[in-house]
């Protein structure tokens, strides 16, 4: 199982990938991540919590592992998902296929440069419009605003931020240091 040299890895190769830990591919090249730990859990409920009310009178929410299938070599799974409800036509059997409205990550020294890199690179390219990195040890939000330009510099929000997912809807403020609110122990063994 290698995958096409020209396409990397084709859906049905990848699909075919063990299930031991989480894979994702990314310009053809595949990527193992480890299990994720309690606190990485944690802090991604706690982002469902912020955004559980809002959002879901917009559209629907999905925790990762869900497969985003954006094309031949580029199937990711990010932590945390959001489509417009009027975009709920790219659901399928096999995951997302298309770009979502919103991808969460919640970064860890293991997935920081790929979560920064390739992985804004690739949800950039396929015109994912909002782009959140949760850094729980930098106690951050980096927000990434690629509608507007997919090259803009990131937003390094530390108490708040504002999310308006729906041009002339409703604007959620996204308090973020509730975010982290109690884990201070965790984290310290998580490191």
């Amino acid at each position: 199982m290698h995958g096409n040299s020209t396409l990397g890895w084709t859906y049905s190769e990848y699909a075919r990938l063990p299930a031991d830990r989480r894979y994702e591919v990314a310009k053809g090249e595949v990527i193992g991540t480890p299990s994720q730990s309690p606190y990485h859990q944690l802090v991604l409920g706690a982002v469902l919590g912020a955004l559980y009310d809002y959002a879901e009178r917009l559209g629907e929410t999905f925790l990762g592992p869900i497969d985003v299938l954006f094309g031949e070599g580029d199937y990711l799974v990010p932590d945390l998902v959001w489509i417009r409800r009027e975009r709920i036509g790219i659901l399928s059997d096999r995951g997302i296929e298309g770009a979502p409205d919103l991808i969460v990550e919640v970064t860890s020294p293991a997935t920081a440069d790929r979560d920064r890199g390739i992985k804004r690179e690739r949800y950039a390219n396929y015109g994912v419009p909002h782009y959140w990195i949760i850094d729980p040890r930098q106690r951050c939000v980096e927000v990434y605003r690629m509608f507007e330009d997919p090259t803009a510099p990131r937003i390094i929000a530390r108490e708040s931020f504002m999310w308006t997912p729906v041009l002339g809807g409703p604007t959620l403020e996204v308090d973020v240091p509730e975010l982290f609110s109690g884990l201070d122990e965790l984290l310290a063994a998580d490191e």
